[in-house]
């Protein structure tokens, strides 16, 4: 089914497929849509995952892999999609507004905007920037954002939660040059400054 007919609720992308490099696939999607994408690594290419989660892929799976380990992390990336989209959840934590000077963040209509302007970010992207912003000056180790950003059962490692506040960063810039109100504090974790 072509993805400009209808696009499927997620997407697996490998580097090696046919026709269109996974890379590139990748790159043509977050151009157009913020879906869950998990990306297939080669077993010692660190090269690929960093490429695939500078480029918006919200998780990667080394290969070879279980197929239970692929399917419980496509679960885990659908339940914190659908916890975002859902409208039936009542005003919790996790799905009042946010307004932080210039950041407003809707976790319902999954929508994020920087002075006024829309900023289209990833599901895992979302989650960490809404970890941040609930408690402006408070610091939140890497453990506690990859706590938030993916479940007990997957595991990632530091680098992985950089990459994606680097993007997240990169996104941010994207509307405002000036961007800075995530502050790394080397050794300890990141923090959410209001401006």
């Amino acid at each position: 089914m072509p993805f400009n007919k209808k696009l499927p609720d997620m997407a697996v992308l490998d580097i090696k497929m046919p026709r269109m490099d996974g890379m590139d696939l990748l790159q043509r999607l977050r151009q157009k849509t913020a879906m869950p994408v998990i990306f297939l690594t080669s077993k010692d290419d660190e090269i690929d995952e960093v490429l695939g989660l500078r480029m918006g892929a919200d998780d990667y799976v080394k290969k070879p892999f279980s197929q239970r380990l692929l399917v419980e992390r496509i679960r885990a990336l659908l339940r914190r999609q659908d916890a975002i989209a859902s409208d039936e959840v009542g005003q919790t934590e996790e799905t009042k507004i946010i307004t932080r000077g210039h950041l407003n963040m809707d976790p319902l209509r999954h929508s994020v905007s920087w002075k006024g302007r829309d900023v289209s970010l990833t599901v895992t992207e979302f989650l960490l920037l809404q970890s941040l912003a609930q408690r402006p000056g408070f610091v939140k180790s890497r453990d506690q954002l990859m706590d938030v950003a993916y479940d007990d059962q997957v595991y990632v490692d530091d680098r992985t939660i950089d990459s994606h506040i680097k993007r997240l960063r990169k996104k941010m810039r994207t509307v405002d040059d000036d961007f800075s109100a995530i502050e790394t504090l080397y050794g300890i974790g990141y923090r959410y400054n209001e401006e």
